[in-house]
């Protein structure tokens, strides 16, 4: 585990859901559409302190076509419940 990068996944937790979380596990995803994979990478879970109504949040980075690095999270809220459906969530708002 690469502690630098699992701080700076903390650090957007933080910024975007405003509580304090602390690292749990890694998850293995991979998402295909028609066969082809479209996403394949790791997804972060953390568990999450003192946040109003998730217990969990999913976060992972990702280089945006300037070659910057970005930040996702999402709350394991429903009908997110699983960093299957966080990977998925994400390719359907970007897709627009």
């Amino acid at each position: 585990m690469n502690e630098k990068y699992i701080q700076m996944l903390r650090d957007a937790i933080q910024q975007a859901h405003h509580c304090v979380s602390r690292y749990a596990q890694a998850v293995a995803v991979k998402e295909e559409v028609n066969g082809q994979i479209v996403w394949e990478g790791k997804v972060e879970v953390f568990d999450l302190a003192a946040h109003p109504k998730a217990r969990q949040c999913y976060a992972w980075s990702f280089k945006d076509d300037k070659g910057r690095l970005q930040y996702v999270t999402f709350l394991r809220l429903a009908p997110i419940e699983t960093a299957q459906a966080a990977v998925k969530a994400f390719l359907v708002s970007h897709a627009k």
